[in-house]
């Protein structure tokens, strides 16, 4: 993997660096969770293992953790019985502990998480009729300051390890009992990289979190099942592309500059040419695989006959494999916008339909507990809306 330079991460951060170190453990012991096989096989060496057994006991471990779901060493039975107290007494197999887990009147569900810092995250899972989907967080908070999302207005604190963004995944297939993988007959089929935080701002860990959820032998989630959003962090697009290969999902929302620099101020920084430009160089993108334009639907904002023209025209002049997804705005206390009406949608989706690109509205679910778009937030999170203008400006200078 070519070196490359920390992509510098804009507005608020803690003073610790990022990346930072892994969390530590009060009981010292390391998680494997996270860990690809010559990671564990290097975690069992410097445990005093010698390399050739280290390299056996990797395979099998990963198997049992990655595989079968199992977080006890003493099921794992193809391991000697003897060493199970080894194992025990120097790592550990975890999962998020969930603070809280709430069900929606349709079937959503959202887990409210903590890391072992106290850092707390949320994840959702979504059923429908032929898929079900799960939202994972790549951070805890958000480096943005996106005006109509409600994660938006949280402060980054850091971003989550490997670890954490996998065990999201595994921790959503212990609670619909999928152990071991198989692709048939699984409630959980799709994942979205949706959740809080920009994910191309924390590239690496997402990056080998999902190359464990896309190993076949492993949670085995084929990447065309996998959708990566981003809200245009164009330096780290065409590596995402190359290196992790999955669906790409560009939260666009607006058409004309001087609205997404207001509800998408990272469009100051890499304007709508710019970020339209890497959409059509995009590594995969194809009529098969096409490019999701996600547009929230915000009254007398982004939603004119104008805006839907516009946003046809500019699809059409970078010859962009597209479609795209109108979302409802979901309200949260304190929001600045209005949700368009059904009729002005409706009207919306129909113009970019005629123009034979796919438009469909996207039907709100979970609002009833926050799960909805946009209203993922910890809810230790409460601030006045004066703290929440004053945090707004403060990203907002930091993006330039």
């Amino acid at each position: 993997m070519p070196d490359t330079a920390v992509m510098p991460i804009p507005g608020h951060i803690d003073p610790v660096p990022v990346p930072r170190a892994v969390p530590q453990r009060a009981d010292g012991k390391r998680d494997l969770i996270g860990l690809p096989k010559a990671a564990i096989q290097a975690e069992l060496e410097a445990a005093g293992l010698e390399p050739k057994q280290a390299k056996l006991r990797a395979k099998q471990l990963w198997h049992w953790i990655y595989n079968r779901g199992v977080t006890d060493f003493s099921a794992m039975t193809d391991i000697a019985k003897a060493q199970h107290p080894w194992l025990a007494e120097r790592f550990v197999i975890g999962r998020p502990e969930v603070v809280t887990a709430q069900v929606s009147g349709d079937g959503t569900r959202k887990w409210l998480l903590r890391a072992p810092d106290g850092q707390d995250y949320e994840m959702v899972f979504i059923p429908d009729a032929d898929r079900g989907t799960l939202c994972v967080s790549s951070q805890v908070g958000c480096t943005l300051n996106c005006r109509f999302c409600h994660t938006g207005t949280m402060r980054l604190v850091r971003n989550l390890t490997p670890g954490e963004i996998v065990g999201q995944v595994m921790l959503a297939r212990d609670a619909l009992g999928e152990w071991p993988s198989s692709p048939e007959g699984r409630l959980l089929t799709n994942i979205v990289m949706m959740g809080m935080g920009e994910p191309l701002y924390n590239f690496d860990a997402v990056r080998d979190a999902l190359k464990l959820v896309m190993d076949g032998d492993g949670l085995a989630l084929s990447k065309r099942r996998i959708t990566l959003s981003t809200s245009g962090v164009v330096p780290m697009m065409a590596r995402a592309g190359e290196e992790i290969g999955v669906n790409l999902a560009v939260s666009l929302h607006a058409v004309r500059k001087e609205v997404r620099d207001e509800i998408v101020p990272l469009n100051r920084k890499y304007g709508i040419e710019e970020l339209l430009g890497a959409c059509a160089a995009y590594p995969g993108a194809n009529n098969a695989r096409r490019i999701t334009f996600e547009y929230v639907m915000l009254k007398d904002k982004n939603d004119s006959d104008a805006d839907a023209r516009e946003l046809v025209r500019l699809i059409r002049h970078y010859k962009l494999p597209a479609k795209v997804n109108l979302i409802p705005f979901n309200p949260w206390p304190g929001a600045p916008y209005e949700c368009s009406t059904p009729e002005r949608i409706k009207r919306f989706s129909d113009l970019i339909f005629e123009a034979g690109i796919s438009a469909p509205v996207r039907t709100p679910r979970g609002r009833d507990i926050d799960a909805a778009c946009g209203q993922l937030k910890t809810a230790a999170e409460r601030k006045s809306r004066a703290e929440l203008d004053r945090l707004a400006e403060e990203k907002q200078a930091a993006l330039g």
